[in-house]
């Protein structure tokens, strides 16, 4: 994605109460769920251990195939492969290998989840240019919004939810322009993956998702998710339900109100297609519109990932689907 402008882990319990001390005037809240920041961070060890998972190649063949039969294990009751093969910026064919994974299957009421799972071939920000040109752990560009929605997954297999969920593992998200190129970057090389599945989306008019929730880079050391722009301007509810949930859980602090950057990711394909999505993304104001440091470097690996950040976006999210009425 583009920008237009190791600590204890953290289990949440069922039944585990928010207080009004930790949350001034809010009333308590009785947190649902068992998210394990342990078994998160473990999601990611594992897509990582894979190596580089550039589209075409076969770590990112092998992480796929992991991925789907890990939804299997976690209860999903269809998953469905989609993608045709679309054109990249440089002119490489890459082939799409999109998840969905759906929980509650037929239920007209539903939400959407999202993260991508491939990697960027290019570490073109990285401090040492000797090293631009290797492909990237993507641990945090990548992996991190998996895990958590693997751990999401874990917990609606234990606990059904009363609507609809589906889980999209998106594919060839970070195959945009290359920093250094000669080609101009429109934002139209990013998010390859989901303008593909927009264009065939397994929806109708009444069974189109309520809202969506992408999760991108949510591991980072003690990271704070600013509400991206895009997401205040054109999804405001769900950007509301994760904020005003994070307040009630207690993470108002990595969960800012402050207005972060306008950030060209794969909400933008949703939100055109009539999927209001908001997107958990660490990131800075406006004026910097900048990522976690680790972003598109050879830093962004294992050893980078903070089980607490996994923890906050993966407790937040679980208590959103929850809390949705049919």
């Amino acid at each position: 994605m583009i920008s237009a402008l190791l600590m204890l882990a953290t289990v949440s319990c069922v039944g585990r109460q928010t207080s009004q001390a930790q949350q001034g005037d809010a009333p308590a809240y009785t947190e649902r769920g068992a998210f394990s920041a342990d078994s998160a961070f473990a999601y990611v060890k594992r897509q990582v251990d894979f190596g580089p998972r550039v589209p075409g190649t076969e770590a990112h063949r092998a992480c796929a195939d992991w991925l789907v039969a890990t939804l299997h294990a976690f209860g999903a009751d269809t998953i469905s492969l989609s993608g045709k093969p679309v054109e990249a910026w440089d002119g490489t064919m890459l082939p799409v290998r999109n998840i969905l994974a759906r929980y509650n299957p037929d239920a007209d009421a539903r939400i959407l989840l999202v993260a991508h799972y491939d990697t960027r071939p290019w570490a073109d920000q990285d401090p040492d240019p000797a090293m631009r040109m290797k492909p990237i752990d993507g641990a945090n560009d990548g992996a991190s919004g998996v895990a958590v929605l693997l751990e999401v997954a874990r917990n609606l297999g234990i606990e059904r939810p009363t609507i609809g969920v589906d889980i999209l593992l998106t594919d060839c998200e970070d195959y945009g322009v290359r920093e250094g190129s000669d080609v101009s970057d429109s934002g139209d090389s990013w998010c390859l993956g989901t303008q593909r599945f927009v264009r065939d989306m397994p929806y109708t008019a009444s069974t189109i998702p309520r809202y969506g929730i992408l999760l991108d880079m949510v591991g980072g050391r003690d990271a704070r998710f600013n509400r991206e722009y895009f997401s205040v301007s054109s999804a405001q509810l769900p950007t509301a339900r994760v904020w005003d949930m994070a307040r009630k859980l207690g993470l108002a602090d990595a969960f800012p109100m402050a207005v972060g950057g306008a950030i060209t990711d794969d909400h933008l394909p949703l939100i055109r297609a009539g999927i209001p999505t908001t997107d958990i993304i660490e990131n800075a104001s406006p004026s910097t519109g900048s990522f976690n440091p680790t972003w598109h470097t050879l830093a962004d690996n294992i050893d980078n990932i903070d089980p607490a950040s996994l923890a906050a976006a993966g407790r937040v999210t679980l208590n959103v689907v929850y809390n949705e009425k049919p």
